[in-house]
């Protein structure tokens, strides 16, 4: 863990958009309930440029997101626009701190590499959704435990490592419950190898997985309570088994119910009638739009 001149024990919460579309009413809700939480608290609200994603992420969603956030009335007390102890406070500025992460997995024989299934990778970047998770990992590249990885097969894991072609993934403990309580939905408990599978946390092309990612930010931020949609619940069970692999103590975790639209469809980047952008151009303020919360 990066020192800080952060003191401990005070609350620190975060909003994390991804700058590859225009915010909407949905993103604002969840936000509002994340700046809410943390001015109960007295605390500190953290914005972090979540533009891991190079290929969908624009300049120009940057330059809307900080302006549209403002519009509605959120205040962040640190962020990419103003700095903070923890800079830098965008994912692209990061990548130091997630492969010294990575090289931690890696070192404790917590990750084996994996050449197969390039639409898990390509997912792996953003952060899943409900009803468009990864499907469990068969284990076709999976090692056996105990393999010697000094005598590699052409097939083995540790030949796919030394070629370098390869995405690496976490190995889950099949058969362990993970569980949490969440602050909006309580008890949770997820089944490692059935409910979710090995997944991937690191690419061929070095780039790191969200899961990785937002696991790093959060912790050398010192987030003590995740806000965000319910999508997400399942995620939570992933990364708290790279909190515990990587000696990091887990946040809070408070997932906000999903709003949807009239046909009760999640909202989606892709909803443009629904971006604060549309809706502010239509004349409505950000006082009625609360409303509908």
């Amino acid at each position: 863990m990066q020192a800080s001149t952060i003191p401990s024990g005070s609350y620190r919460g975060r909003l994390a958009p991804s700058p590859t579309g225009l915010l909407h009413l949905g993103h604002a809700r969840t936000f509002w309930i994340a700046q809410e939480r943390a001015l109960a608290q007295r605390g500190v609200l953290v914005l972090r440029n979540d533009d891991l994603d190079a290929a969908r992420s624009k300049a120009e969603f940057t330059s809307a997101m900080l302006e549209d956030l403002r519009w509605f009335g959120f205040k962040w007390d640190e962020g990419p626009d103003i700095g903070g102890p923890v800079a830098p406070y965008s994912q692209s500025e990061r990548h130091n701190h997630y492969a010294n992460a990575f090289e931690t997995l890696r070192a404790g024989e917590f990750v084996y590499p994996c050449d197969c299934s390039r639409q898990d990778v390509l997912r792996a970047l953003r952060a899943p959704h409900a009803g468009e998770d990864e499907p469990v990992y068969p284990g076709t590249c999976r090692p056996e435990r105990g393999a010697n990885p000094k005598v590699p097969s052409e097939n083995s894991s540790a030949s796919k490592a030394q070629s370098g072609r390869v995405n690496w993934r976490y190995r889950v403990p099949d058969g362990e419950h993970i569980s949490f309580t969440d602050g909006c939905h309580g008890p949770q408990r997820f089944l490692a190898g059935k409910d979710f599978g090995d997944f991937i946390v690191w690419r061929q092309d070095g780039v790191p997985s969200y899961q990785l990612a937002v696991v790093v930010d959060d912790a050398l931020m010192h987030i003590t309570e995740v806000v965000r949609g319910e999508d997400l619940l399942l995620s939570t069970a992933r990364q708290l088994l790279l909190y515990r692999a990587l000696g990091w103590a887990p946040p809070a975790f408070f997932h906000c119910p999903l709003l949807t639209d009239s046909s009760g469809a999640r909202l989606a980047k892709r909803h443009d009638a629904l971006s604060l952008r549309a809706l502010r151009a239509k004349g409505l303020t950000p006082e009625q739009l609360r409303q509908k919360f």
